[in-house]
């Protein structure tokens, strides 16, 4: 089992997502969400996930893009880690990401197989990781960064934006 990263491996704004984490198997955490997320998404109308909960917020659709945008960028930073890359892994802009993509005009089985297979995809790469690579430091945003906290920085990410759904949405997310 992976244990829950130490506080030097990551910077201090990933603090609140890490601490979302239950205790557990992270990737069995991971492969829950997914469900999770599935179940919710199998479930909902157009109408529903083009629903806003206040003007300038983002739609289902757009929360869904984003996590899916966000884990796509994750992965990438914790492979390269974990296989020892060390170069400096540059931020990104949430904002400009949603600005340039029309997450609102896909359909919500469009959303829900593309966050699948990147969910899935993550997955396979966790499970083949060896002991010594979850343990890799590498550098983000000029911060350090461990291959394991990133993985719980996507497992706690991911839990704000369902408790978002469950709280400002109305939605029945099981968390």
């Amino acid at each position: 089992m992976v244990n829950r990263p130490a506080t030097e491996e990551y910077a201090a704004f990933y603090e609140g997502y890490i601490q979302l984490v239950p205790e557990g198997n992270i990737i069995e955490r991971l492969e829950r969400q997914a469900n999770i997320v599935h179940m919710l998404l199998s479930t909902m109308s157009e109408e529903q996930a083009n629903y806003r909960y206040a003007e300038g917020k983002w739609s289902v659709k757009e929360v869904i893009g984003h996590l899916t945008d966000n884990e796509r960028i994750m992965s990438s930073r914790l492979l390269r880690i974990a296989r020892g890359d060390k170069a400096n892994h540059p931020g990104y802009d949430q904002d400009v990401l949603m600005q340039t993509h029309p997450f609102d005009a896909y359909t919500v089985a469009d959303l829900n197989e593309e966050y699948a297979v990147t969910r899935r995809s993550t997955i396979l790469m966790l499970r083949r990781l060896m002991p010594e690579a979850w343990l890799r430091k590498g550098i983000v945003s000029d911060n350090p960064a461990s291959a394991r906290s990133i993985a719980y920085i996507i497992a706690g990410h991911e839990l704000h934006h369902l408790s978002v759904l469950r709280d400002r949405y109305s939605l029945n997310v099981k968390l």
